[in-house]
């Protein structure tokens, strides 16, 4: 795992979490409690911050970035990620704000600032475009996104026992090794 400072600033990880050690995590980036990183994932928290809420699990070569301050956009773009978010593999978050409670589809790109609100299923290859705001809810699929229907109630209960199951599967993960990351 490799965890490097931009600018005096460290990640920060909380205590529970795994990090796999071939994920690479710069910078101001902030991992809640119980948040597992797997393998090479890369969170850039260089030119504004990441914040990764309680529970969330950020899957297999994922790309977590940021916009930076300018004229046009005085606070820039943070990436903002809350709990239980379940982040399939090879997705692209780019300085866009997640609720609760969400399901990223494999592969699914979310760009400069997108809104999710809590309880949303994004499509596997979905592409979020910039600035559109997902209601809480339903699922969406497409390229670019739309809104397909509400979601199940099997859906829903689905969203926060993703999570759980990834929750675990960090706790067995940190048992095997004494290498791995839990602080």
């Amino acid at each position: 795992m490799s965890l490097r400072s931009y600018k005096n600033i460290t990640p920060t990880i909380e205590h529970g979490c795994y990090v796999d050690e071939s994920a690479v995590i710069v910078g101001d980036v902030k991992c809640g409690t119980d948040v597992s990183i797997w393998p090479l994932v890369a969170a850039r928290g260089d030119v504004n911050y990441i914040k990764i809420g309680a529970r969330t699990n950020i899957q297999d070569g994922t790309v977590l970035h940021v916009s930076r301050v300018s004229e046009a956009n005085p606070h820039g773009f943070p990436l903002i990620i809350g709990e239980d978010v379940t982040v399939g593999h090879k997705c692209m978050l780019h300085g866009c704000v997640l609720g609760d409670r969400i399901l990223v589809g494999m592969g699914a790109i979310i760009m400069d600032g997108v809104i999710v609100q809590d309880d949303v299923f994004i499509g596997a290859g979905s592409l979020v475009p910039p600035n559109k705001v997902l209601e809480s809810g339903y699922l969406y699929v497409g390229n670019p996104v739309k809104q397909a229907r509400p979601l199940k109630e099997s859906e829903s209960v689905f969203l926060k026992q993703s999570a759980l199951n990834y929750v675990k599967l960090k706790n067995e993960y940190l048992a095997e090794s004494d290498n791995l990351l839990d602080v």
